[in-house]
């Protein structure tokens, strides 16, 4: 409150030694600016916005309690102010008796000053035991000890009533503005089909909408439920709103709303999206009909070797592409959107399954055709080395090529055959190239 003591009490006989008239004239101009201030806080907590909205509301929980003492500290504190004000116009009365007053003027200002002669009665009405200590009748106080116990009881009574300001001027408009955010999505998301008992979306919306209508009526009856004092302060109205339930409804709020903007982008490509869907179906379909045909001639013109099985049409996809092309028919948005990710996602699987059992299929096909080309190649740089007319070479080539290009077609019989080739190859054009450097190839 900007009050200092310690101050001078009335009391018959005087604590200490008599005052002087210029300590007395100071002590009494101290402490008429002491109740300058003291009366200047105790108006302004009388006229407080959070006084006033605790006075006028029905309270709940620990804001109940709280201002219940609250009230009986405001009563009090206005009953010592009275008191103080009482004996502080006492001395004032004993001071102006004389322009230099006499001994009995001076011990009386001294008794009044420093004594504990400021007597406070709490009448019919006792106040709390935890404001004033045990329950009195009345009580007795010097000056100072009367300003010490003011000093309490407004930092007590001015911390309850900034706390409860505090929460009620940032805690329901905040509240009221996401709850106008919570109607917007909720209305967008009945337009695209998200109903509660529908999508889990409907079901968050409505959740969240509970709690915010639940949340408001809390803040306002009991605020000191949701104040978070700060740490090691003790200035009145030291802390902050306790927003974690408020923060916790945010974030759902911003959850359903980038689910419902989902949807929303469901609905404006939803043509598009399908028809590519449609295309890599349809290219998975070709590519295990082609993997079927290549099975049916591996089978053909390769003898002993395993070809894996080729799975059927995507036959489930297709139905299930179907029912997205319902769901988009009927407007069915929020069916829609996640059996479209669920879809793509399987469709792109389906296509490189596809192409992987291909590529199984033909991997007999593929290690003939590299057979081929490995003995033409051969054949090729024989001729350029002049060996071409070999009888060796000439036999072991076409054993060769009489396997690779008959049906069906041993791999293995024929890769047997081919190295044979090789081999004799890379002899004779090894022996040429010792005789003589006239014979060199390929320098």
């Amino acid at each position: 409150m900007g009050v200092a003591g310690p101050f001078p009490s009335y009391a018959a006989r005087p604590p200490g030694p008599v005052m002087d008239r210029d300590e007395a004239d100071r002590a009494l101009a101290r402490l008429g600016a002491e109740h300058e201030a003291i009366e200047t806080s105790l108006l302004a907590l009388q006229d407080h916005a959070g006084r006033r909205l605790l006075e006028g509301a029905e309270l709940t929980g620990v804001t109940r309690e709280r201002w219940s003492v609250t009230e009986q500290s405001i009563t009090l504190l206005w009953s010592y102010f009275d008191a103080y004000a009482g004996v502080l116009h006492q001395a004032r009365e004993v001071r102006a008796r004389r322009r230099h007053p006499n001994r009995d003027d001076l011990t009386a200002l001294t008794g009044l000053l420093r004594g504990d002669g400021v007597t406070v009665a709490h009448g019919a009405a006792r106040p709390d035991p935890s404001i004033t200590g045990p329950a009195r009748l009345s009580e007795r106080f010097t000056l100072a000890e009367l300003v010490n116990r003011m000093n309490e009881l407004y930092a007590r009574s001015l911390d309850m009533v900034v706390a409860s300001d505090s929460v009620w001027s940032a805690m329901p408009a905040r509240i009221d503005l996401l709850a106008a955010e919570l109607r917007r999505t909720s209305s967008l998301a009945h337009s695209v089909g998200v109903r509660p008992g529908e999508h889990p979306s409907g079901d968050d919306l409505e959740s969240i909408t509970q709690e915010l209508a639940t949340l408001r009526v809390q803040v306002i009856s009991d605020p000191l439920a949701f104040w978070l004092p700060g740490p090691g302060s003790s200035a009145p109205g030291g802390g902050r709103p306790d927003t974690t339930r408020y923060d916790r409804a945010a974030r759902a709020l911003e959850e359903v709303r980038r689910e419902i903007e989902a949807v929303l982008a469901v609905r404006q490509d939803a043509e598009q999206r399908l028809v590519q869907l449609r295309d890599v179906l349809s290219r998975a379909d070709r590519t295990l009909a082609e993997a079927r045909s290549a099975r049916g001639e591996v089978l053909a013109k390769i003898a002993a070797s395993e070809v894996p099985a080729v799975n059927g049409p995507p036959t489930a996809l297709q139905e299930r592409l179907a029912a997205a092309s319902e769901y988009r028919r009927h407007a069915q948005w929020h069916r829609l959107s996640p059996l479209l990710e669920t879809l793509e996602r399987q469709a792109e699987e389906e296509l490189l399954r596809a192409r992987e059992q291909l590529t199984a299929v033909t991997a007999p096909l593929a290690v003939r055709a590299e057979l081929r080309g490995r003995l033409d190649a051969y054949k090729a740089k024989v001729a350029r080395h002049g060996l071409a007319e070999d009888p060796v070479l000439i036999e072991r080539y076409d054993a060769a090529r009489r396997m690779l290009w008959s049906a069906p077609c041993d791999l293995r019989v024929a890769g047997l055959a081919v190295q044979r080739y090789q081999d004799a190859a890379l002899e004779l054009m090894g022996q040429r190239r010792a005789s003589g450097p006239e014979d060199r190839w390929g320098r």
